[in-house]
């Protein structure tokens, strides 16, 4: 039984909502906000939504001639405006939508919500990739991308310079036939500015040695905090670990010299305004050199019974188990109340199997005239006068024998009766014999 529906008995107490679920469990409203369905309503459920401390992104090589930071200043800036133009192009606040029912939030830099150095609404929107709009963060036009693309030397999708379409390449893991609606959503947020993506679907292990090789142009990862510290997503990007240079977790292989010193300064101070100060500096050098298109936080949705209570959603530990309230009382009676015998579905599956087993050409009075003797011998209280006089187990002998009738004398010896209803019933013969030895 899968765990959702065990869950929906009663029998596990809390649980998480996968994709297939969510529409039955949550409702989404006009302004994003997220409630219960009426179905989960009904029965006492209580939903908690936390966003979690963990960063999905698409990486640039940092070492890539294209799109990285080498070359002389002029090459650096146009590789500089060709990120940034992608990343305002490829809309997350749509993959959002489509590809996690909505569970999450865009992200505005490498640091998510919950962790120190974070800021939240209008005070930590990327200028670089959004603007504001009606005291809110909206995402650039696709215009002001493509002048980006126009600036870098690229307009329409092009290279000025020799006239040949831009040709980007993407690796990413071959997971199976589930990704492909994926990838072309990908393809298309290039094609809004004229970029061909060349997708190259590897396994996963061939796939991390091409980033510790530092032999890719874009990829996708993700990271989830070991520890709520800022430090530990600005190491992502310290140039000492270059995952090519020391095979550290600077998977984009980004170096910024002042970035670099900022980061030793920051890294062992103190919460407080002077390390806010420096991380906010360091995320506007992030922002504006863009080794990352910032893709989004995952946001979780848990779902828990009436009977668990003093629940809060820890990303850092999982050490809560001992404030856990639970009504073990409340649970028993609810368990009985989920889960009564429904005595059609077993009615219903023994039809549809008679049927399915019947031979061609049988009559469907016979057919049902076999479930009705099969239901009668395990219910085991009829009163039916043919089998009153015999024993619970003479009873389901009986059916068992009219059942086999049913299948076909071909499969089992002839079998004789002497009450001529039962004859008739089944166009066939059956012996019972009771334990005092009547038939």
């Amino acid at each position: 039984i899968p765990y959702w529906n065990k869950f929906l008995q009663g029998y596990y107490d809390q649980s998480a909502i996968a994709s297939d679920n969510f529409d039955n469990a949550v409702r989404i409203g006009a302004e994003g906000e997220a409630s219960l369905s009426p179905a989960m309503e009904q029965r006492g459920m209580r939903l908690r939504t936390s966003v979690a401390t963990s960063s999905f992104y698409l990486a640039f090589n940092w070492l890539d001639a294209q799109l990285g930071g080498q070359g002389d200043a002029a090459q650096r800036e146009r590789a500089r405006k060709l990120r940034q133009a992608i990343s305002i192009a490829i809309d997350f606040e749509e993959s959002i939508s489509i590809f996690a029912n909505g569970r999450g939030i865009a992200a505005q830099g490498p640091i998510p919500p919950g962790i120190f150095g974070f800021r939240d609404g209008l005070e930590g929107m990327n200028p670089l990739v959004y603007e504001r709009v009606q005291d809110a963060p909206r995402r650039k036009s696709i215009q002001q991308a493509q002048r980006l693309m126009q600036e870098a030397g690229y307009p329409q999708g092009r290279d000025a310079s020799t006239g040949q379409p831009l040709v980007l390449a993407l690796d990413t893991v071959q997971r199976g036939p589930g990704d492909k609606a994926r990838l072309d959503w990908y393809r298309k947020q290039f094609q809004k500015l004229g970029i061909q993506l060349d997708i190259r679907a590897t396994d996963w292990n061939r796939f991390q040695e091409k980033i510790r090789r530092g032999n890719t142009q874009m990829f996708f990862l993700g990271w989830n905090a070991d520890y709520p510290d800022p430090e530990n997503f600005l190491f992502l990007f310290y140039g000492p670990n270059a995952v090519a240079r020391s095979d550290g977790e600077n998977k984009s292989n980004y170096s910024n010299a002042e970035f670099d010193r900022l980061f030793e300064q920051m890294k062992n101070m103190d919460n407080g305004p002077a390390r806010q100060a420096l991380i906010d500096r360091m995320v506007t050098l992030l922002r504006e050199d863009a080794p990352w298109v910032w893709g989004f936080h995952p946001k979780d949705y848990s779902l828990y019974h009436a009977w668990l209570s003093n629940i809060k959603p820890n990303h850092m530990a999982r050490n809560g188990l001992k404030y856990y309230r639970l009504d073990a009382a409340l649970r028993e009676r609810q368990r009985a109340v989920w889960n009564q015998p429904q005595p059609w579905v077993l009615l219903g599956g023994l039809l549809l199997l008679l049927l399915a087993i019947a031979p061609a050409g049988r009559p469907l009075g016979t057919t049902l005239a076999a479930l009705g003797l099969f239901l009668l011998a395990f219910v085991g209280g009829s009163t039916h006068r043919t089998y009153s006089h015999l024993s619970r187990s003479a009873r389901r002998r009986a059916v068992l024998e009219g059942f086999a009738q049913m299948v076909g004398p071909q499969a089992l010896k002839p079998i004789e009766y002497t009450e001529h209803e039962f004859c008739h019933l089944l166009e066939g013969r059956v012996v019972i014999t009771s334990a005092d030895g009547r038939r």
